[in-house]
């Protein structure tokens, strides 16, 4: 059986395999030699000092066989004559969804409104490009959701939804490297995510599950409270008794479809803002104590942070940050400005960025005029919109030098940036509600004096940071996870309300299949 140990080393030491074998034998009081094989069980970093350690949890296999302690083979089998359930929204809850549903011995069919990874790619690059926003294919919609090429962050918080190691087991499974089952912030990187995404749709594929891209769900049919068909692309009708709706938080269209059905709808709290860009190099000397003009040292990853504040009775705080990483057009409408984020495995760019946003409410929609279950979508959209013409259009970014956003200044020029489709100077003030500049203002002077040279000219901030979560929630009994009105409807995931990035909508997705199955049961 092997000895779990724990140590802390100094970083460079952890990538040499000779040196982590000495570290270990001493940690024993054995011979290297002694020592068969072991496994890292988790690994973090611990920068809180000037002496950077790496702690580590090992499984040491003395003079005995290594057994894989993440060793994992999801059931999958022929579910091509089995009963199916429809899938609406091919982003992880859905593939997940899928996977579980085969599992359990039901043939899933995803209805995708957008295209897959390879074609996908086009409409991304004439957004980034030309400025060309295509509704249906973007960096929301299309095979894998949002997650696909927006950065690949596995780390999440909501151990309540189901079991996140499965879900980073599913991932490893389908070609995702070991490192994201034992380190302590996991990231695959939107360079590798999309071939993940299309080795679990062929494997659902050849169980006899269908994926059907460009197939809209536009319709939901039903025989009193109860699901007795969809309706896709405006004609084809498909029967079903069930339907897991994982269509993701921009699915406007499916909001304003339940509404118009009076499908009962909440509105819900959402957190809005900009992104922000530094030097990744800034970004390094602040958190490693080094330098801002010397590199970082090779063993250390591009560095992170994640900051909070309370300013004018407000919460303000980082959200998806990228180190190495680039800032991308995430519009699903032309004449609406959206922004996100993602990075490459290697986080190896020279920027760093971040959202930076502040929680919005319904008091907040209110005073704009907005109110009933769809105000926070309606108030996300105006500030969309307002970032639109403040740009200039073609998803040009208004933008501006961190210190001129807190003091209201137009800047005359500004930083280089990583924003591919352009920026535009503008004044945020104008740009984002009050409330909302007042506290981010106040929160970047605070972020300056917490992290020292975090608050810099060299800083540019872009709008709009908006599509954190769903502003929307599809209300869902807590035991059988069906809509409380509507027998055979499952909301699921980001897009309803239950679950925030990648793996929380996929443990989601799983907790949605095995509630179909329990429904189609009995």
């Amino acid at each position: 059986m092997p000895q779990k140990i724990e140590i802390r080393i100094p970083p460079g030491d952890a990538e040499d395999d000779k040196r982590l074998r000495e570290y270990l034998a001493q940690k024993l009081g054995i011979k290297a030699a002694q020592i068969n094989a072991y496994q890292v069980l988790r690994k973090s970093l611990d920068a809180r000092s000037k002496d950077i350690v790496v702690q580590m949890q090992v499984n040491v296999f003395v003079d005995e066989v290594f057994e894989d302690a993440f060793a994992f083979e999801p059931k999958l089998q022929d579910v091509s004559r089995a009963p199916e359930v429809i899938i609406a929204g091919a982003g992880p809850a859905g593939l997940f969804a899928a996977l579980q549903l085969i599992e359990l011995g039901y043939c899933p069919v995803i209805l995708e409104r957008g295209k897959d990874v390879r074609n996908r790619r086009r409409d991304l690059a004439a957004m980034n490009k030309e400025g060309i926003v295509n509704p249906e294919s973007n960096y929301c919609f299309g095979e894998g959701g949002a997650g696909t090429y927006s950065d690949g962050k596995l780390y999440t918080r909501s151990n309540k939804r189901g079991s996140i190691l499965k879900s980073l087991q599913l991932f490893h499974y389908f070609g995702a490297t070991e490192r994201i089952l034992y380190e302590a912030h996991p990231h695959i990187g939107t360079n590798k995510l999309p071939h993940i995404i299309t080795a679990m749709r062929e494997a659902i594929e050849e169980c006899g599950g269908r994926v059907l891209f460009d197939t809209k769900l536009t319709d939901i049919i039903l025989d009193g409270d109860c699901m007795a068909a969809v309706e896709v692309n405006g004609g084809e009708r498909i029967n079903t008794k069930t339907l897991i709706l994982a269509t993701g938080h921009s699915a406007r269209d499916i909001f304003h479809l339940l509404d118009n059905k009076k499908i009962l709808l909440e509105s819900k709290p959402f957190a809005l803002g900009v992104r922000i860009e530094h030097p990744q190099s800034l970004i390094d000397a602040t958190q490693y104590h080094c330098p801002v003009d010397e590199p970082r040292a090779p063993y250390l990853p591009a560095a992170s942070y994640g900051i909070v504040s309370q300013e004018v009775g407000r919460g303000v705080f980082s959200f998806c940050m990228c180190p190495g990483g680039i800032i991308a057009p995430a519009s699903t409408e032309e004449g609406e400005l959206v922004v996100n984020g993602w990075s490459p495995s290697k986080r190896d760019g020279l920027f760093a960025n971040s959202g930076m946003v502040v929680t919005v409410e319904d008091k907040d929609f209110a005073r704009y005029g907005f109110t009933g279950p769809l105000a926070g979508m309606q108030f996300q959209q105006m500030v969309e919109r307002k970032a639109w013409v403040a740009g200039g259009g073609k998803l040009v970014a208004p933008a501006q030098r961190m210190t001129d956003f807190v003091q209201q200044k137009r800047s005359g020029s500004l930083p280089e940036c990583s924003y591919l489709p352009g920026t535009n100077a503008a004044k945020m003030n104008e740009i984002l509600p009050m409330e909302i500049y007042v506290a981010m203002a106040q929160a970047f002077v605070t972020f300056g004096k917490k992290m020292p040279g975090y608050y810099t000219r060299d800083a540019i901030v872009l709008a709009t940071e908006s599509r954190t979560s769903s502003p929307v929630r599809i209300p869902r009994d807590p035991e059988t996870l069906q809509h409380t009105q509507i027998r055979g409807l499952f909301p699921c995931a980001e897009g309803a309300g239950y679950a925030g990035g990648i793996i929380s909508a996929a443990m989601d997705g799983e907790k949605v299949a095995n509630a179909v199955a329990r429904y189609l049961g009995l």
